[in-house]
């Protein structure tokens, strides 16, 4: 009977900018949704202002994660260059460094001399890049999918306390917006634990209390400065 594992690593790239993009796209509208509400501003210039925070906050977090990962990518371009290198000019200190890495490893050194020679033969860079610089083709970095991910996401997220705005009277915004934007907030840490495999509870209880502090603070404001 054939073994078979699963395993969530590959899924990081994705999910951490998915779960980023979802999370602000709820947290940043809604609260500045409560933050205008709470100055007293009539339900037209609340959406206008909710439309305006989903669009400006989705071309933020694409270009914000597009920029960053670049800058990730760009690094590992560099360090693969560099390792090309210094295979080409001394391949014999590069074995020697690779079976270094796999005697920390726990195997014997001759054995470690040995799997070095079979890999370097097979894939000499792919093996550096590996087990040297912590560089796969799982968690390499991919800035047009983390962009449009996180782009994505945020206007999913931001979509939700925006038709709170249009299914709700001006009355009950106030309360309705926070309380079903932590709700969704506490779906979103539960169901983003359950992908990556992590505890359910802390990563919803996480999410609620910084959307929860963050709601406050912009009604805090809104009614502060308000007319």
């Amino acid at each position: 009977m054939r073994h078979s594992e699963r395993h969530r690593t590959q899924r990081t790239g994705w999910l951490r900018a998915a779960v980023l993009g979802a999370n602000d796209g709820i947290v940043s509208t809604a609260s500045l949704i409560v933050g205008v509400a709470a100055a007293g501003t009539g339900s037209s210039g609340i959406l206008i202002s909710g439309i305006a925070g989903l669009v400006g906050g989705a071309m933020s977090m694409a270009a914000g994660e597009y920029v960053s990962v670049s800058s990730q990518a760009d690094t590992e371009r560099a360090d693969l260059a560099r390792e090309r290198q210094e295979l080409a000019a001394s391949p014999e200190q590069e074995h020697a460094e690779l079976t270094s890495i796999y005697v920390k490893r726990g195997l014997r050194a001759e054995l470690a001399s040995q799997v070095a020679t079979e890999l370097m033969g097979h894939d000499a860079l792919g093996a550096h890049a590996r087990d040297e610089l912590g560089i796969s083709d799982a968690l390499a970095a991919r800035p047009v999918q983390a962009a449009l991910a996180s782009a994505a996401t945020f206007a999913t997220g931001a979509a939700l306390p925006l038709l709170l705005v249009l299914l709700v009277p001006i009355a009950w915004l106030l309360w309705a917006a926070p309380l079903v934007s932590l709700a969704c907030l506490a779906v979103l840490g539960s169901v983003a634990a359950r992908a990556g495999g992590a505890p359910v509870r802390p990563a919803a209880t996480r999410v609620t209390f910084w959307g929860a502090l963050a709601m406050a603070s912009t009604a805090a404001i809104g009614t502060l400065f308000g007319g």
